[in-house]
């Protein structure tokens, strides 16, 4: 069976959007500043187990995937069993990123605030690219999906909701395993403030050559 061309194009596509945004989270957690919600807990049981945060990241991703089958019963999709391949990618190119970056951090904490949001930025452009490919959603996107189909509640309340708590879970392991807050930390409110919004100027410089690469 010969492969469709636009589809491996958009394969790809989310694959380097995937990288991306690995890059982008090790801009974050380098600033030292604090990591998007959805990377505080990964990253605080990377803390306590001294496991590298990318296995961290693949464990606490399949279970958002175990969430969502929970949620959704016979009606979740078996094709959606491929954001597991896709996570563990992902946990692969958070630790080469973060080999990749070292340990640079810009000094003063005006460096640290330009590293976040440099983080904020090469974040926002990796999930552009990988939405951009319309395969499958990320597991915290999914399980945030599932949950507002299941409570018919509007998706950026649902977002607003499991952001929280993921925060509030990391703050919780931080305090208790590490006696002080890790990962959670100002920076954590801005990504979760920045990200979204710059995400739809990002997607309309990209949307141009996405469309003609991919479709």
């Amino acid at each position: 069976m010969k492969l469709d061309k636009k589809f491996v194009y958009r394969v790809l596509l989310y694959v380097v959007g995937l990288m991306v945004l690995a890059l982008g989270v090790a801009f974050s957690i380098n600033s030292k500043l604090g990591i998007s919600p959805v990377n505080s807990l990964p990253y605080v049981l990377s803390q306590i187990t001294k496991v590298e945060m990318g296995t961290c990241v693949i464990v606490v991703f399949s279970l958002f995937i175990l969430v969502q089958i929970l949620i959704k019963g016979k009606d979740f999709q078996r094709i959606n069993l491929s954001q597991l391949i896709f996570s563990t990618l992902f946990g692969f190119f958070v630790d080469g990123a973060k080999a990749l970056l070292g340990n640079f951090t810009l000094p003063t904490y005006l460096g640290q605030l330009a590293m976040l949001l440099m983080g904020v930025v090469i974040i926002a452009l990796g999930i552009s690219l990988y939405l951009d490919a319309r395969l499958v959603p990320m597991p915290a996107e999914g399980m945030t999906l599932a949950l507002a189909d299941k409570k018919n509640k509007p998706l950026n309340q649902v977002k607003t909701w499991t952001d929280s708590i993921l925060v509030a879970l990391s703050i919780l392991l931080s305090l208790i395993f590490l006696g002080g807050l890790y990962g959670v930390r100002e920076g954590t409110v801005l990504s979760a403030l920045l990200i979204g919004p710059a995400i739809k100027p990002i997607q309309k410089l990209t949307k141009p050559w996405v469309e003609k690469m991919c479709y």
